[in-house]
């Protein structure tokens, strides 16, 4: 436990002298004040406790462990933190491994530049439809047609020339605007997406969030790649069917189903994948669920199959005058009478349906007034009987 003593000294006002007389007048009023006993015993007495007590307070000092002075204080690295950094730098490494690093500049593309120590020649800037870029001291660049590593190369050597020692220069894309291509069709997110570098087919339809759902857009059996320049010596295989020099259609069940490259062709800048939509069959008249129905993955649908998705007929339903409305090429309609009632007892054939089919189920008059005559007759007798109670 230490003591602390707290000295008061009043001093007469003619003893208040100003400083500049000196170190002589200093003396002299110290030993004046030294011929005063109360005032001696004093000080001595404060002097000799100073004495006593400094070791014990550096004892005291070194007792304390490091950690309770406040400057010794280091603020531990959580587990949490070290996780977070780990992520951010996985994120990192995420984000770059999907660059290409022999990805050619183009215009529109946005770039990152920065210089070592110096900020002031650090810049964002977007490369211009002439291919060049504008920066401090050496004006215009051209960065198009170069990776981001000759881009770097030739800035460093730029700058070092007249104006910089040994720059370290870096530079990298923020921004992939140059070489898109288009994914539109029966897809969760159509749009325009960067080629970052090399990309496949379903890669691409992978980034653009796969087909689209059934209750929406449901995918149909093809997609269609159009290509401006061209397909080159790409040679047909089975499930493709090149349909001019620059579209070629691809089977979807044989692109994702089947593991024939071929099929899964790289993509190139300014292609156009476009995921043709599902055709669609309609029941409807006296069935119980009418609609439209997805053939999906199915290039035909029969009328058992149909009437089955539509969950059967309804008891008036006139199962041998049921006919197709089919819409032809020409855009002409044709009716094609069927006799459900035979198909369903096997005794004609089951007709496949087209896509955009019409199955048409009617009802039958004499069902209808059947039907009724049975309603009226029970409401009568119900109404009978409660009279006779």
């Amino acid at each position: 436990m230490g003591l602390g003593f707290c000295v008061c000294i009043s001093l007469p006002a003619s003893h208040c002298k100003a400083v500049t007389r000196g170190a002589d007048f200093i003396g002299a009023e110290m030993r004046s004040f030294l011929e005063h006993q109360s005032l001696s015993f004093t000080i001595c007495l404060s002097v000799v406790f100073l004495l006593t007590s400094s070791p014990s307070r550096a004892q005291n000092a070194q007792d304390k462990p490091a950690s309770q002075d406040p400057q010794a204080i280091q603020i531990p690295t959580t587990n949490a933190d070290k996780t977070a950094g780990n992520a951010q730098r996985n994120s990192d490494q995420s984000s770059s491994a999907l660059v290409d690093p022999n990805y050619i500049l183009g215009p529109e593309d946005v770039i990152n530049i920065e210089v070592f120590n110096l900020p002031e020649l650090s810049k964002t800037v977007r490369v211009a439809n002439d291919g060049t870029v504008t920066l401090p001291l050496i004006g215009r660049v051209q960065a198009a047609g170069l990776t981001t590593e000759q881009l770097r190369k030739e800035l460093a050597d730029k700058w070092g020339e007249n104006y910089l020692q040994d720059p370290q220069v870096t530079v990298f894309v923020s921004e992939f605007k140059a070489k898109p291509v288009s994914v539109i069709g029966a897809v969760e997110k159509p749009g325009l997406y960067p080629l970052t570098g090399r990309r496949t087919l379903i890669e691409m339809l992978s980034m653009a969030g796969g087909f689209g759902k059934r209750a929406t857009s449901a995918a149909g059996r093809t997609v269609l790649i159009t290509r401006k320049s061209g397909f080159g010596d790409l040679q047909p295989v089975d499930g493709m069917h090149v349909r001019g020099p620059d579209q070629i259609e691809i089977d979807l069940n044989r692109l994702l189903y089947t593991k024939d490259e071929a099929l899964n062709i790289e993509m190139k800048p300014l292609d156009i994948i476009s995921v043709s939509k599902a055709d669609v069959v309609y029941v409807t008249g006296a069935v119980k669920r009418p609609g439209g129905f997805v053939l999906e993955d199915r290039p035909t649908m029969t009328v058992l199959q149909a009437i089955a998705m539509a969950e059967g007929f309804t008891p008036t339903s006139a199962k041998k005058s049921a006919r197709i409305l089919r819409t032809n090429q020409d855009g002409s309609k044709t009716e094609v009478p069927i006799n459900l009632s035979k198909i369903i007892r096997g005794k004609a054939q089951d007709t496949t349906l087209a896509a955009n089919d019409i199955l048409f189920v009617p009802d039958s008059k004499q069902k209808i007034v059947a039907q009724r005559a049975i309603d009226a007759s029970v409401s009568t007798f119900s109404g009978w009987l409660i009279w006779a109670h």
